[in-house]
């Protein structure tokens, strides 16, 4: 039986994560990559948002990639699971830079202001500076294909022995496993890109594959949903409070037990209220499950060209273009799916899909 409730946490997390971009693109908080500032605030205390849902929007996704991989696993192969996600994932984060989202890049660039320093640059020495510039929100598809496959050597290895074990895990486990967060936060971080944290999404993951694909770990989310809530809540008035106009993103307070149990407690009360309250679906639930792939992929395009065109020039009101860079995003998210995915050979380079029959398929990575 398909759990509903994480086809509503993917997509109303996907939908979080464009408000969070909108939000991000035009921060004063000093968080590096969009356009910054573009109003006359002194402080924007509304940048709050960021530090709000900053440190779990990800780390949930993976968890329920995890999760997901566990119920695909139940019933594929191995050799079909390499298959799947090789298609789903790892093909649009790499021929799908060559293919479309060189247009990102080049879109990234021109905010940056990055071609005002390239003249005499070769065409094509630009051309793959836009394509690794494209990478953008693809951070996280790649670092789910390198799970997957992880995730197959250690299945050979583990053979379900501790993913047995791991239907035994009770509350105070789960709320001890913050311990856990904590330390793989500080590990596999990459410079520069601060996105890339090996540490703290593998180990989501695999928490969302070993653990929470039990239903009876599951009824213990459920059971402590509203006290989960309430710790995550506070938790993150605490943070948002101590590091506001700090940069959130990046080294130390990306890596404070703070953050670590943001990132964890909130995940916990987000999947046991939505499994508690949120296991039905809908005609509107169905299709923002279907679509909500596509609105991930391309929804900073839409934000960041109205940052280009309309915010970098600032002949527009700063809240004209936060409401059309809202709307730019979602537009963005829904339409290119829906051209691009009936484009053949687009479709399978650019979302992984391989048929016109497979594009109106539930996402399942």
């Amino acid at each position: 039986m398909r759990k509903h409730y994480l086809d509503h946490v993917r997509w109303a997390t996907v939908v979080m994560v464009v408000i969070y971009h909108v939000f991000y693109m035009y921060n004063a908080e000093g968080v590096g990559g969009g356009l910054g500032k573009i109003t006359n605030c002194s402080v924007q205390y509304y940048d709050v948002i960021l530090y709000l849902v900053y440190p779990w929007i990800m780390p949930v996704l993976f968890i329920v990639s995890g999760i997901c991989s566990r119920y695909y696993l139940d019933t594929h192969t191995s050799e079909e699971f390499i298959k799947s996600r090789t298609t789903k994932l790892l093909v649009p984060s790499t021929i799908g830079l060559f293919v479309f989202q060189f247009i990102q890049g080049y879109v990234s660039m021109s905010l940056g202001g990055a071609f005002e320093t390239m003249a005499g640059v070769p065409g094509f020495v630009l051309y793959l500076i836009m394509v690794a510039s494209g990478i953008g929100v693809l951070w996280y598809i790649q670092l789910l294909w390198v799970f997957s496959m992880g995730l197959i050597l250690i299945r050979k290895i583990e053979k379900d022995r501790l993913w047995k074990k791991g239907e035994n895990t009770n509350l105070l486990i789960l709320i001890l496993l913050v311990l856990v967060i904590f330390v793989m936060e500080q590990i596999g971080n990459t410079p520069v890109i601060v996105v890339y944290r090996f540490g703290l999404y593998g180990a989501c993951f695999l928490f969302g594959y070993f653990i929470f694909s039990h239903d009876a770990v599951m009824e213990v989310l459920k059971k402590n949903a509203l006290l989960l809530a309430v710790t995550a809540i506070v938790l993150e008035a605490v943070f948002s409070v101590l590091y506001f106009g700090k940069n959130y993103a990046d080294a130390p307070v990306n890596r404070t037990f703070l953050f670590a149990g943001c990132a964890w407690f909130s995940s916990l009360a987000i999947l046991g209220l939505a499994a508690k309250y949120a296991d039905g679906s809908n005609a509107f639930t169905e299709w923002m499950n279907r679509h909500s792939f596509g609105l991930y992929m391309f929804h900073y395009l839409g934000i960041s060209s109205v940052a280009l065109f309309l915010g970098k020039p600032g002949k527009v009101p700063a809240s004209l273009v936060y409401v059309l860079s809202l709307a730019a995003g979602f537009l963005s998210g829904f339409l290119l799916f829906e051209v691009i995915s009936r484009i053949p050979f687009f479709r399978w380079a650019v979302l992984g899909i391989t048929g016109k029959n497979d594009r109106g398929k539930k996402h399942v990575s």
